[in-house]
């Protein structure tokens, strides 16, 4: 009787080829690697190696840089705002913060920064505190007669080392 619990396929349960296990095998003494040479030795492989000619990484100009300082955000658009607030994931009375937001299901990271950005239509009159914030989206919160608090990050003031001064003998 046929069973879940019975049903295989042959196919997927094909074992490898073991590899130097004597001349009769077809892969025996060399394991199919060919001889000496840097690409027969184990751990090797010559990545972007091209037989001499100027690899492609090499050929292509440099372009940018990545900016070590970059602050991301998290961006929310007020029609998800207006969706959570019919579905009654948030509360249009009450301040609405990072914490809310990230209970509503609105951001994944607590510790991203947050835009508001201005798609949609917002239907309720909130108060939203939030990083950023694209001037169309303040303008339609304060349409709706809501209120925007833009939250500052405390940056830390830069401290320049100073170089010691050379001692004159």
């Amino acid at each position: 009787m046929l069973k879940l619990n019975s049903i295989v396929d042959k196919g997927s349960i094909k074992k490898p080829k073991r590899v130097g296990r004597g001349i009769g095998s077809g892969k025996g003494k060399t394991s199919g690697a060919g001889h000496k040479g840097q690409k027969s030795r184990s751990g090797v492989s010559i990545k972007g190696f091209e037989g001499g000619q100027m690899p492609l990484h090499r050929r292509l100009p440099k372009r940018g840089f990545k900016n070590p300082f970059r602050k991301e955000f998290s961006i929310i658009n007020l029609k998800d705002i207006d969706k959570a607030i019919s579905s009654k994931k948030l509360n249009p009375s009450k301040e609405i913060a990072k914490i809310e937001l990230l209970k509503a299901g609105l951001i994944r990271k607590n510790s991203l920064g947050i835009k508001l950005l201005a798609n949609g239509k917002l239907s309720h009159s909130i108060t939203i505190k939030v990083d950023k914030a694209s001037k169309k989206a303040s303008e339609s919160i304060s349409k709706s007669k809501g209120k925007l608090i833009l939250e500052v990050s405390e940056k830390k003031p830069d401290q320049k080392k100073q170089k010691p001064k050379k001692q004159e003998q």
